[in-house]
């Protein structure tokens, strides 16, 4: 297996897709690889993965460009930067993919497939039945040529499939865990171009790093499984291999893989908390484990001050042999305690304007302004209608939240329900009215029970400004975290009263 020349110059990239708000994961996972280019004199690449269209969100890019910066994680080559191997959207490189499309059509490596939804549906069901794994049965796989000329002929939709081989197998070194073996007979033919014309992420991933020269793959463990796909692309495409780094998924405290429902996974919701960049880099860097242990004289004056590093201190100090292939607990304890240790650390012009910046920016107390000058008599009133736009932890107790001649088991269900839908929905009172009424009506909830519900969970009482505009103002993420703690809570009281 061939591999990267040591002297190459280096050149890594991270690839978010715009499908919402950025992801703290691709925080962690940057953070790595903008560390691994900068101590090696390399490049930081940018790069959007926006094929996806079913799940494209206009305003997403933007999010991942600012949440990035405020990281201080700058990128070399990008979208908005330019760099030589443009365009940085994968959105804009369809013709690229088609032309290696056709290159591997040419050359046998892969082939269309024209089955349609429904017969793929009942392979599927057949495998299962018969207790296999569900796989592409390769119905397509030798089509004579003059049948894919008359299918061709009739505008008959096609996606093209990588052709796997049917014995053998693939093996990939992995930089931080060796040599790592696929048998053939566990990897399906893979789609590669959709029928849209859209490239999955397999084909356009594996053609943008060769083209954009990226020297190391550094990402999540989770495309492990899909490497041996992208090692027989390279072959396919007669290309060079770049080095692959896996890194260890990020953890809930039980271990499972981080998700919403667990933990605020949007970077949005970190920001707008008023969690300082600095802290959260620090933390990342934490869950990468690349940083030096403590020696005994810092574990004597105090192990967690060798926890507190700069940006710039990671740069110098952190080494691949010590990352830990145990998957990282994201622990909100120790971020909220590190963000404590950066606050107090910060002087009081420094402070203040970090709370300027952030829950008393003069945007969001405009937005916040007009729910409730008419519902006031004074402006000192203004502090008794608002609170809970400034307040961290909310905890309505029951005589607040739960609806007359409803039990607690089943308001708790709703409010499930509640949430998501929320996360399925556009963040605008346009959007949201709709959504929970529509909700409301399918679980025989009245409007007033639906929306009293949700107002004491987000505001912590019966009266507030008007709740869908307050919802707009305090944002998706922050309302989002609100309604999964409220529920989080609720249950660990329930547990604790058996």
């Amino acid at each position: 297996m061939t591999t990267t020349s040591t002297e190459a110059p280096i050149r890594v990239r991270i690839a978010p897709s715009p499908t919402g708000d950025p992801h703290v994961g691709t925080a962690y996972i940057g953070l790595i690889n903008f560390i691994y280019a900068r101590q090696r004199g390399g490049t930081f690449v940018l790069r959007i993965e926006d094929t996806d269209r079913t799940r494209f969100v206009p305003t997403s890019e933007q999010m991942i460009f600012d949440t990035l910066r405020w990281l201080g994680l700058n990128w070399d080559e990008g979208p908005d930067v330019g760099g030589p191997h443009g365009p940085y959207r994968q959105s804009e490189r369809t013709e690229i993919y088609r032309q290696h499309a056709d290159f591997l059509l040419a050359n046998g490596t892969a082939y269309r497939c024209f089955c349609t939804a429904e017969e793929l549906d009942a392979a599927r069901k057949q495998q299962i039945a018969a207790k296999l794994p569900p796989r592409y049965p390769g119905t397509c796989r030798h089509l004579p040529a003059e049948q894919i000329e008359a299918d061709l002929a009739a505008n008959k939709p096609f996606v093209i499939r990588m052709s796997v081989p049917t014995d053998g197998a693939t093996t990939f070194r992995d930089e931080l865990r060796g040599d790592i073996t696929f048998e053939h007979s566990t990897i399906d033919d893979q789609v590669l171009m959709k029928s849209d014309g859209f490239p999955t992420y397999h084909l356009a991933n594996v053609v943008d790093d060769h083209l954009m020269q990226i020297t190391d793959v550094i990402r999540a463990e989770e495309w492990i499984s899909s490497t041996p796909k992208h090692v027989l692309l390279y072959k396919a495409f007669g290309w060079q291999l770049p080095r692959f780094w896996h890194m260890p998924l990020l953890r809930n405290i039980d271990k499972s893989k981080i998700s919403k429902r667990k933990n605020p996974v949007s970077l949005i919701y970190y920001r707008q908390a008023g969690f300082l960049p600095e802290a959260l880099i620090n933390f990342l860097g934490l869950m990468g484990g690349g940083m030096p242990s403590p020696t005994p004289i810092e574990i004597v004056n105090g192990a967690k001050e060798t926890e507190i590093f700069s940006l710039a201190e990671m740069i110098q100090r952190f080494e691949v042999p010590n990352i830990r292939l145990g998957g990282p607990v994201f622990d909100l304890t120790k971020l909220r305690w590190l963000n404590s240790e950066y606050i107090r650390a910060l002087g009081p012009d420094a402070f203040y304007t970090a709370l300027r910046s952030t829950i008393l920016s003069d945007n969001y107390l405009r937005e916040i302004a007009p729910l409730i000058q008419q519902r006031i008599e004074t402006l000192g009133q203004f502090g008794d209608l608002t609170g809970f736009f400034f307040r961290d932890d909310i905890l309505p107790t029951q005589e607040v939240f739960l609806p007359k001649k409803r039990t607690l088991e089943e308001t708790l269900d709703f409010t499930a329900e509640q949430l998501t839908v929320l996360e399925a929905t556009d963040w605008t009172h346009e959007a949201m009215e709709p959504a929970l009424k529509k909700l409301g009506e399918e679980k025989g909830w009245s409007v007033k029970e639906n929306f009293m519900l949700l107002r004491a969970i987000i505001t912590g009482s019966t009266m507030s400004p008007p709740l869908l505009e307050s919802l707009v103002v305090f944002g998706k993420a922050r309302s989002l975290d609100r309604v999964r703690r409220f529920l989080d809570t609720q249950k660990k009281l329930a547990n604790a009263r058996k």
